[in-house]
């Protein structure tokens, strides 16, 4: 049995679809906060379980008998360590047989910020001796791709990349490594450090923006402060802004940058192209 959990979330459900073209749904079980949410998956046969990464009671059960699992990181930044450890400790008092845990590029040398937790989550699955794998997940297209209205609404991009080169992927991508992952033997404590094949400035994100939306997009360079407030004058908190630019930060000295090609061998074929993630954004 593999589980996936938090899988009613963008990721999570692009993982179950690739599981289920790989496996029976008899195989498959998802772990979710809300069972409710999932009642798709019930329909088509695949298990559904309660699990909240912040209610440990729930995740004995939520466990039980699964030979894998897939922890896909909390969205609660700063209370993820805690509840991963909680999902760690119940799948190794249920004996599984493989943790596997969407992870951060480079975690264990990157300097940003938004890695600490995933670093220590990291050292948590070790430190418990259950065989596991880390997906070193990439940036995402989406995260430039879904909130493209600004940009285009003021004819620029900001941020404080710079010149830094950023090798992202689309969830759907990392979502089929996860499936390989899931379902190829001789996975255990491995290591893959997941980014796009092309990787590319956001100087050339927006010429590629510009060019689908035929009017002129540039991209406009920020100090990590200046940048910061931008984000706190369009709603984001700030503890969360100042992450997103220390991101940014990162990104400007080559830290969301990857040629290992792990993610493009696991999935057996290149990876989502700059033009074609961006022009989903368009067909929305």
């Amino acid at each position: 049995m593999i589980l996936v959990t938090a899988a009613t979330g963008k990721l999570g459900r692009l993982v179950v679809e690739e599981l289920l073209e790989k496996v029976p749904a008899s195989q498959v079980a998802v772990g979710v906060r809300n069972p409710a949410k999932a009642a798709d998956f019930t329909a088509r046969g695949v298990q559904v379980r309660q699990a909240d990464y912040s209610r440990p009671e729930t995740l004995g059960a939520a466990l039980a008998g699964v030979e894998k699992v897939l922890l896909i990181s909390s969205n609660e930044v700063g209370q993820r360590a805690t509840q991963h450890q909680a999902v760690i400790a119940a799948a190794k008092k249920a004996g599984v047989r493989l943790l596997a845990y969407t992870s951060i590029l480079h975690a264990d040398r990157t300097r940003m910020a938004l890695a600490g937790e995933h670093k220590a989550t990291e050292e948590a699955i070790r430190a418990s001796g259950l065989p596991f794998v880390f997906l070193r997940n990439g940036w995402y297209f989406e995260n430039y791709t879904e909130n493209l209205g600004p940009a285009l609404a003021h004819g620029a991009l900001v941020g404080s990349a710079g010149e830094g080169r950023v090798a992202a992927a689309t969830r759907a991508d990392y979502a089929a490594a996860a499936a390989a992952v899931l379902t190829t033997p001789g996975q255990e404590n491995k290591v893959y450090e997941l980014a796009g094949d092309v990787p590319f400035t956001m100087a050339e994100l927006a010429a590629e923006v510009s060019r689908q939306a035929g009017k002129p997009i540039a991209y406009n360079n920020l100090p990590a402060q200046q940048y910061q407030g931008v984000l706190v004058g369009a709603g984001v908190p700030g503890p969360f802004a100042e992450i997103l630019a220390d991101s940014d930060v990162g990104a400007s000295r080559g830290e969301l940058n990857d040629s290992s090609g792990d993610l493009r061998r696991l999935i057996g074929r290149p990876t989502t192209p700059l033009a074609d993630a961006v022009a989903v954004a368009f067909k929305r």
